[in-house]
């Protein structure tokens, strides 16, 4: 858990996930491979690749050619700056910064943020890109009540004019050389509170970033303690929160190129290729709605997830989640047979469901996949709320994924 704890304090943004992905990686034996260069891959062997410092895709090779996938995202909503982000008034300096994904806005005010991402710096010819976080906090303060009387009955941030964060009381100079003179960057503001234990048993977790860094750590434990047969696969992918309609994105052709590239070393193409694909699976991990303690009626009369109930198991009619009636036959035997605790989801069918990085991803590659996650609260506000069980409930199902063994016969799943 202390692991968990230390990623989503100091993951601010995909590239700081993808930063610290890698030194987990790299201390559990795994090695870097490069999009751009020759690949070489032994039988046994560890691997992750990275692509635009947001996105990663690590794996393990066990015998046999197919693909055992786990796929989740690196991002989370929060605020993006600008070109020329400095807004100089009398006597304060803000940022001028705009939504990134759907955020619950008010709840990113009267507290620590952080200024993070990354910047490209020039050292001659070469432009080098960097994470980069800031050494201080910023903040958006509110407007007093005695100022808004109405702000308890009515109040929608505007992006433009509330969302802008308090950088200094004097002239700092400028931006862009209190961030070290990068010729570009990607900042973002995003949450700097500590994750924290409620509840009288402390069995709650509070922290941001839980959607959907729970899913990226959990996914990275579980394959470097794996050893399964098959292609061990955690898809660690960018810009789920803004449609992953990016080159880093599960829209993307990276998880795709990547799988090809596995099996074209393993000396698996056409044909083969196709059959390994149709013989594989895919989990969608991101996380659920929890039942609220206050609003029991926002969630499904027969199909509501409730936080402390185990693993999340998503469906929708529209496609929103990928989980049809064999899939989901497949999760629920894996995991009575593992003795891990799930429960169904469905939205209220008069409620619009939100998606994920699955379907998308099934457009690039077709394999039989599921949806699955955390039950939570506060989705996609500054600071969310999970069950401390439910995280250790999602490693034992990742565990038994990683070591299932299973055929795909036409129609029919053969579990080992």
């Amino acid at each position: 858990m202390n692991g968990l704890i230390d990623f989503l304090s100091n993951s601010y943004t995909a590239y700081q996930a993808v930063e610290r992905a890698e030194r987990f990686l790299i201390d559990r034996g795994f090695s870097l491979l490069k999009e751009e260069e020759p690949w070489s891959l032994r039988e046994g062997g560890k691997y992750y690749v990275i692509r635009n410092g947001s996105s990663l895709i690590a794996f393990t090779l066990g015998g046999g050619n197919k693909f055992k996938i786990v796929a989740s995202h690196t991002d989370s909503p929060c605020l993006k700056l600008k070109e020329h982000p400095m807004i100089a008034g009398e006597p304060f300096r803000k940022l001028n910064a705009e939504p990134y994904g759907g955020g619950i806005w008010y709840s990113f005010f009267d507290r620590p943020l952080k200024i993070a991402g990354r910047i490209v710096k020039a050292e001659g010819n070469v432009l080098t890109p960097m994470p980069y976080v800031s050494p201080f906090q910023v903040v958006i303060p509110s407007l007093a009540v005695h100022m808004q009387r109405d702000v308890n009955e009515k109040f929608a941030p505007n992006a433009q004019i509330d969302l802008l964060p308090l950088l200094s009381l004097d002239d700092v100079g400028s931006f862009e050389a209190l961030i070290g003179d990068p010729v570009a960057y990607d900042l973002y503001v995003a949450p700097a509170e500590q994750p924290f234990t409620s509840g009288v048993n402390g069995e709650f977790i509070s922290a941001p970033r839980i959607d959907n860094l729970t899913s990226v750590y959990s996914s990275l434990e579980m394959l470097t303690e794996s050893s399964g047969s098959g292609v061990c696969v955690a898809a660690c992918l960018d810009n789920e929160e803004i449609g992953s309609h990016t080159r880093q994105g599960a829209a993307s052709d990276f998880l795709r190129l990547t799988l090809k590239r596995i099996a074209a070393c393993r000396g698996v193409s056409g044909e083969d290729l196709i059959r390994a694909y149709s013989s594989s699976f895919l989990i969608s991990l991101d996380n659920a709605h929890s039942l609220h303690p206050n609003h029991a009626e926002k969630c499904d009369l027969t199909n509501r997830a409730v936080a402390g109930g185990g693993i999340v198991i998503k469906s929708h009619a529209g496609g929103a989640y990928t989980t049809d009636a064999l899939t989901l036959a497949v999760v629920k035997t894996l995991f009575d047979r593992a003795g891990v605790k799930y429960q169904t989801f469905y939205n209220r069918s008069d409620m619009r469901s939100g998606g994920t990085l699955g379907a998308i991803s099934l457009g690039q590659v077709s394999i039989p996949s599921a949806d699955l996650g955390i039950a939570q609260l506060a989705m996609h506000a500054a600071v969310e709320t999970i069950a401390k069980n439910d995280y250790f409930e999602l490693k034992r199902g990742l565990a038994a994924f990683y070591a299932m063994d299973f055929t795909v016969d036409g129609s029919r799943i053969l579990l080992g």
